[in-house]
């Protein structure tokens, strides 16, 4: 491959997703109002998303030993609490992550 070719490929990419992210503030953008469906969507989404998160991360949690499910269980803890001080969602992942990373390194090592 050429760099004629990378290049092109790049600017491509970059201007589809650019219009991707700027299409709805074009469509929408002014004094216009955004469908009923699309307000809808945009409050549900965020904690349906967050739900399959949570069940994509718990799927393979095995309940036979100690060190299958415990870190799990500490780290799921940990992001509750941190939502509910700190009310981010950012906070609370890396929150847990950091929290369950930190659980498999040193305390339940197999």
């Amino acid at each position: 491959m050429n760099n004629a070719y990378i290049w092109g490929a790049v600017l491509i990419i970059a201007l589809v997703t650019a219009g991707i992210r700027f299409l709805p503030f074009l469509v929408f953008g002014g004094k216009r109002k955004a469908p009923k469906i699309i307000d809808k969507l945009g409050k549900t989404l965020p904690f349906a998303v967050m739900g399959m998160l949570v069940v994509y991360c718990l799927k393979g949690v095995s309940f036979g030993d100690i060190k299958g499910f415990v870190p799990e269980l500490i780290a799921c803890f940990v992001v509750f609490i941190a939502h509910v001080i700190k009310r981010n969602t950012l906070v609370s992942i890396v929150a847990g992550t950091v929290c369950y990373m930190i659980l498999v390194q040193s305390v339940f090592v197999p």
